[in-house]
């Protein structure tokens, strides 16, 4: 959310994520406020290089272009003093000269020339070879040049390339020759002198700049290097371009307001698999150790500060190699023996419920989708009040009205629900039948526990939670406006307890602690509800083949606009580039005209050959890749790198295991007889490059399973002096059978058997530090070979 922002009258307001210039996100606009609430969640893997993640706060205008109110710029070196913590950031002008990307390719040297009359002076070549990750302007690739320039104290020199016509990746290869020094022989009327000390002084600066043909030409960024570091090398880097010195420098940074981000930034250096093979195997053999509190995967849980850091790499890990089932069934039992009171089952933040949760978000968001989104679309785009609480209700409000809506969406949503089991998956049923049984045994005089363990899991922290806020789980793009999150809330709570087991009974109403919901839960028949949710429960919790009889759905995978090029099949008119709806189900991908309409081109996803990025070389423009089928290739242009990234990521998951895969193909496209980047004549020819492979092949789940160990490596490194407090512990237990001493220092640890967990810990030590020895090898060897400039 953002506050006190200027000018100092309600707006529109809405806020975009930027790497460097980049847009990859933006916020619904939030109307006619000073001080907006966004309240959004952006999760994304970075795809390039980048130098800054900004945020600009723009005011939204309907006539005239959208104006940038201010930014707050984080440096990526910076980024980790951020991560994991709210922060309050004063927002910056938004200054032309700061907002730079991209970076630049030189050769630098210096040469000894002898003149003809015997002295020797020096000359400075700059071999100035292309750039990369220019800015779009207004949407559109540059047209940039450079300007080469030798300054000094004394002189200034400069030298311009060639215009390089709508390119962010211009290849400029020109060479430009500066005199730097003279021998002090040289006559005094020349137009400079410069003496070889003078030499400490001089620099290179490259500035890129935007042609502007009729308009003022456009910064986009420079370099400078000191000519003293070229000595007795030439040096051949890239560098990053870097605003200008005096950029993004005002008087007045106070009274633009201010910007609340919660940033969790992690960069994991992953190295080849058979480094983490020791770690690896003793993380899998978690669920086989004796108790299950002396494996490495509950000390993990056991040694971080905050359990959420350990269970997502830990619960990925697991469910990539098929051994999240019995880890959690063993964790669970031991959360089990812990729990005294039947009605309280699996309430608490443990580490098995927070496993489940896990599991529950990574293999249920299809699920989720399939049940919920039309519902939930229903209630944000044509939502009816539903307001039941009296203290809330608005002038006008009709009580009977609202009541009416709320039973009608909530009958809708639990209908949804209850009619879903069939497309539960497998995974999240084997759980579920683990934790029934096992609950069962814990408390075998109550016939409704079985029930409530699955319950408190799949209605309480699943479908309710995924009601509440649709945003987080993917099921609308935006956070929904105050009454309709009201609406969701109220639906949120009365399927909480239709879901919990026995809630309904009216003994049961009167623990409500609104008066106006136990009024509301009076409309309800018990005996209905609860035979549906039972019916529900033992479909989920089954280890029985759910297929249907009939042809199943097909699972929704992504969908969003693009922009396609004409396929041209037809040789009348130009191939231009069209807006388009994409829709990419595990049966087939389509584009539409527009949302919701029917297909116009539709692939089947086992015609799929490949999908691959395409040269910007091609169309001049950036984002774009390439899906090979049966007939020409279908080029696309994404919105930026992020959504390009994760289109290609998805589209290569669904079509991994297709028989006709191709193993070459081509990087640019065929236009004018030829393909652009092996000069074949020939439209069938082979491609003339290797296709990407090694792509994930689960289409629910993609997970790298490196890593997910590296992460765990580094959560042991970070933690590493708990892991020694617990070894000590262990070490006393052991040996003393006695009291334990330093009592604070570890009474909070699980030490069932103080050998088993020792045993564990000596390993994961040894472990940890030949990680530590392997990583510190990389960093010198990464460090000796970096030249100075390169990114």
């Amino acid at each position: 959310d953002a506050k006190h922002l200027v000018p100092n009258k309600m707006r529109d307001f809405f806020c975009t994520i930027n790497l460097d210039q980049e847009e990859v996100f933006r916020t619904q606009v939030v109307e006619k406020s000073l001080s907006p609430y966004f309240g959004e969640e952006f999760y994304f893997e970075i795809p390039r290089t980048f130098q800054w993640l900004s945020f600009y706060i723009y005011d939204k205008s309907v006539l005239q272009k959208d104006l940038r109110i201010g930014k707050v710029s984080i440096k990526k070196e910076d980024l980790c003093n951020y991560t994991g913590k709210e922060n309050w950031f004063m927002l910056q002008p938004v200054d032309s000269n700061s907002e730079v990307q991209g970076k630049v390719h030189l050769e630098l040297k210096l040469n000894e020339l002898i003149t003809d009359n015997g002295s020797v002076c020096q000359q400075l070549v700059v071999h100035i070879k292309e750039c990369h990750g220019l800015p779009l302007i207004n949407g559109q690739n540059c047209d940039p040049y450079a300007t080469v320039s030798l300054v000094g104290p004394s002189r200034n020199d400069q030298k311009k390339t060639k215009v390089k016509k709508k390119t962010s990746n211009p290849q400029f290869n020109e060479t430009f020759y500066f005199e730097v020094t003279r021998s002090s022989s040289y006559t005094k009327k020349s137009q400079f002198q410069v003496e070889e000390e003078d030499i400490e002084k001089l620099e290179v600066r490259v500035d890129l700049w935007n042609n502007g043909n009729l308009v003022q030409d456009i910064f986009l960024g420079e370099i400078k290097v000191p000519v003293k570091v070229l000595r007795n090398d030439s040096f051949q880097a890239w560098y990053l371009l870097q605003p200008r010195e005096n950029g993004n420098k005002s008087s007045k940074t106070d009274d633009l307001g201010s910007l609340r981000l919660n940033i969790c930034y992690t960069e994991d250096c992953v190295l080849p698999s058979e480094y983490y093979t020791s770690l690896r195997n003793l993380l899998l053999k978690s669920s086989d150790v004796q108790p299950i509190s002396a494996s490495a995967a509950y000390i993990l849980s056991e040694v971080c500060r905050d359990k959420c850091d350990a269970v997502l790499p830990l619960v990925r890990l697991l469910l990539h190699h098929h051994k999240l089932v019995p880890f959690v069934a063993a964790v669970a039992e031991l959360d089990l023996r812990d729990t005294q009171e039947a009605n309280t089952i699996f309430r608490g933040n443990s580490l098995a419920t927070r496993c489940v949760d896990e599991m529950m978000k990574i293999v249920g968001k299809h699920y989720l989708k399939v049940t919920l989104k039309p519902v939930i679309d229903e209630i944000c785009e044509s939502p009816k009040p539903c307001e039941i609480d009296p203290i809330k209700l608005r002038e006008g409000d009709n009580v009977e009205i609202n009541m009416e809506n709320l039973r009608y969406y909530v009958d809708k949503v639990f209908r949804e629900i209850v009619r879903s089991s069939i497309s539960c998956p497998t995974l999240m049923c084997d759980v579920f039948y683990s934790l029934r049984h096992l609950a069962a045994k814990r408390f075998p005089n109550d016939p409704h526990v079985q029930y409530s363990a699955v319950s408190s899991f799949v209605f309480l922290r699943f479908f309710a939670v995924a009601v509440v806020s649709p945003h987080t789980f993917h099921l609308r793009p935006h956070h929904p406006d105050a009454q309709t999150s009201r609406t969701l809330t109220l639906i949120s709570k009365a399927i909480q307890t239709l879901g919990s087991w026995g809630s309904l009974t009216k003994s049961k109403l009167s623990s409500f602690k609104e008066t106006f919901m136990c009024e509301f839960f009076k409309t309800f028949q018990e005996e209905k509800f609860t035979e549906s949710v039972k019916k529900f429960l033992d479909d989920v919790s089954s280890t029985e083949s759910k297929e249907p009889s009939g042809v199943s759905e097909p699972v929704h995978l992504k969908e969003g606009e693009m922009y396609k090029r004409a396929q041209g099949r037809t040789r009348i008119g130009k191939k231009n580039f069209k807006k388009r709806w994409f829709c990419l189900t595990s049966r087939e991908f389509t584009y539409h005209k527009q949302q919701d309409k029917e297909p116009i081109f539709t692939i089947p996803i086992k015609n799929i050959l490949a999908v691959e990025k395409l040269d910007e070389s091609s169309f001049n423009k950036k984002n774009m890749f390439q899906v090979l089928h049966g007939e020409k290739p279908l080029y696309i242009q994404a919105n930026n790198c992020v959504e390009a990234s994760e289109w290609i990521e998805a589209l290569c998951r669904v079509t991994r295991c297709n028989q006709k895969r191709l193993s070459f193909y081509h990087p640019s496209a065929f236009l004018n007889g030829s393909w652009l980047c092996c000069k074949a004549t020939t439209e069938s020819t082979e491609g003339c490059a290797r296709c990407t492979a090694d792509v994930p092949a689960d289409t629910q789940i993609e997970i790298d399973g490196d890593r997910e160990t590296e992460r765990i490596y580094t959560l042991f490194t970070i933690n590493r002096s708990k892991l020694q407090k617990l070894e000590e512990a262990c070490g006393s237990i052991a040996v003393y059978q006695g009291p334990r001493k330093e009592q604070d220092d570890y009474s909070n640890f699980t030490i069932e058997d103080s050998v088993a967990t020792f045993h564990t810990l000596q390993q994961i030590i040894d472990i940890v530090e030949k990680l530590n020895e392997s990583h510190e090898k990389y960093q010198k060897k990464r460090s000796s070979s970096a030249k100075y400039g390169s990114e």
